[in-house]
């Protein structure tokens, strides 16, 4: 048994929270390493790189959160923490330099306006994922939040699910555009639709088994089950308790839902969660999501008459606290007192009436984060990197900013980028998934160790998904704006991204040979190599 399963078979991690007063007067030196780890289960993480310092992840369902909520996650940044808030690529919020004589406080404060931080890190169900537009978009068919916040309800808190042989990633969403990385996550509920009597009934399809972590990699695939909606929460609650019994316990990284589906394949998982809930399951419908990707960032006609939403972009997640707390202000001023996050590190202000909409969009903040931002900076999203992260190779935040400025205004702006960067193999970035991936680590450059990428292309979720191809080793950092100025007009995601014999519309770029092509980018590589 592995050092985890112990210290998690010696108690739930759940029982931590009581401890956490006796540890605020003790001091984070007196607290065990097992305790250390337990503190994971309600989102307390010690880093290395800030010894004594705490950072603490804050759950919010579907990215659904009201202004009065974010005031005082701003107001906790501010006053116990190091001022800045990032918003995940899990729709969550994570808060940094918090001292553990301060937590037993700050919990308080978080659970007056009904947050929470359980369960959000460790062997759990993770942050739950949706659309952040889900009840606002006219193209969606079934709303998802009501779902995801019964999922939610159901399993936090709950000691049946505290105890999993590692975290379990889920998404629900009605949408049709491939906005949430369905295929990236162990649980993916995606719209469908079957003809039942005559009659169009929308709910879900299932997919089952992604994962883009430690122990390899792995696209979600169908397990040929459809959800009406009444029957989420059951279903989806057989199925993670199926994981908890069945899945390995043993090297953790293999314990990922993806291995026990690869063990057992589709058919016998179906038959086995047929028999768990105690009745046949209704084969997949006809998936609606369409060939469209969308990050939700612009301003959009909303289903509900006369209204709007703003999607706003947030370069790579992280924001001043004192700007959020502006932009929930702006939030009642304009709209309903709603910001839902999204995963591409980006927000939403719902519910702005056509009277206000001009009125808002001239807002100095609006214009700061902007809902109309370039294509390289629209697509751009990273994970936390080596300042918060124990695993991250190099510092992604303030590289992919700097990369994407120096890119600003050398590619087309008609064709869009998804750029996404991960410091480490875990892939919190979603690197494999994005059309330029970026997964950083460290070289030799002569005498010294040096912040360096490997560059992937190509990769999809979706109808039919795909993961990115590697197409560079060992890119210096400091030259790869260069590089990438070179690739990416050859690799159009026309190229990228055929889907059933549809393409993306895009400005085409003149056409050149694959060998001459490849004989360039080698080129530059060993110039790059050799000039230091």
């Amino acid at each position: 048994m592995n050092k985890i399963e112990l210290i998690k078979a010696e108690r739930d991690g759940l029982e931590i929270k009581n401890e956490l007063q006796r540890f605020a007067e003790e001091g984070w030196e007196s607290i065990s390493e097992d305790n250390i780890q337990r503190l994971k289960w309600y989102g307390l993480f010690l880093r290395n790189p800030t010894p004594g310092f705490f950072m603490l992840r804050v759950r919010v369902p579907n990215g659904f959160s009201f202004s009065y909520q974010v005031r005082v996650l701003g107001y906790i940044a501010q006053t116990y923490g190091n001022g800045e808030i990032d918003i995940t690529t899990r729709q969550q919020v994570q808060l940094r330099n918090l001292k553990i004589e301060n937590i037993p406080n700050i919990f308080n404060q978080l659970e007056e306006v009904g947050l929470t931080t359980s369960q959000t890190g460790m062997d759990n169900v993770r942050n739950i994922m949706g659309c952040p537009v889900s009840g606002l978009s006219p193209k969606e068919k079934v709303d998802s939040y009501l779902l995801v916040k019964m999922l939610n309800e159901h399993i936090v808190g709950n000691p049946e699910f505290s105890n999993l042989p590692r975290k379990f990633n889920i998404t629900l969403s009605g949408c049709p555009d491939d906005c949430v990385h369905a295929e990236t996550q162990d649980l993916a509920l995606v719209p469908a639709v079957q003809e039942k009597s005559g009659k169009s009934v929308y709910g879900f399809n299932i997919l089952l088994g992604g994962k883009l972590g430690s122990g390899g990699y792995r696209i979600a695939t169908p397990l040929d089950v459809f959800l009406c909606p009444e029957d989420v929460v059951e279903v989806c609650s057989a199925l993670i308790l199926l994981y908890r019994d069945h899945g390995s316990r043993d090297v953790r990284n293999k314990n990922r839902l993806a291995f026990l589906v690869e063990d057992w394949g589709e058919k016998k998982f179906r038959s086995a969660l047929e028999e768990r809930v105690g009745r046949p399951l209704t084969p997949a419908g006809v998936d609606l999501r369409g060939n469209e990707k969308s990050e939700h960032i612009g301003a959009y006609r909303q289903k509900q008459a006369f209204m709007n939403y703003v999607g706003l972009k947030i370069p790579v997640g992280r924001i001043r606290a004192e700007k959020l707390k502006g932009l929930a202000q702006l939030a009642e001023k304009y709209g309903n007192g709603e910001i839902r996050f999204s995963h591409s590190n980006s927000l939403v202000i719902p519910n702005v009436s056509d009277q206000k909409l001009g009125d808002m969009l001239e807002e100095s903040l609006i214009k700061e984060f902007t809902y109309n931002p370039s294509s390289i900076l629209r697509g751009l999203v990273s994970c936390v990197g080596s300042d918060y992260c124990n695993l991250a190779a190099i510092e992604t935040k303030s590289m992919a900013l700097k990369v994407a400025e120096q890119l600003e205004g050398k590619l087309p702006d008609t064709m869009p980028i998804n750029m996404h960067w991960s410091g480490c193999p875990a892939g919190c970035g979603n690197h494999l998934v994005a059309d330029i991936g970026l997964l950083g680590k460290k070289m030799r450059r002569g005498n010294k160790v040096i912040e360096a990428v490997d560059i992937y292309m190509g990769g999809r979720t979706g109808i039919d998904p795909k993961l990115a191809v590697k197409v560079m080793e060992d890119v210096p950092c400091d030259q790869l704006a260069q590089v990438l100025e070179f690739v990416v007009p050859y690799h159009t995601r026309e190229k990228m991204h055929p889907i059933k014999g549809k393409k993306y519309y895009r400005r085409r770029e003149s056409p050149m040979p694959v060998q001459t092509q490849k004989r360039i980018q080698n080129n530059i590589l060993e110039e790059i190599k050799t000039s230091y």
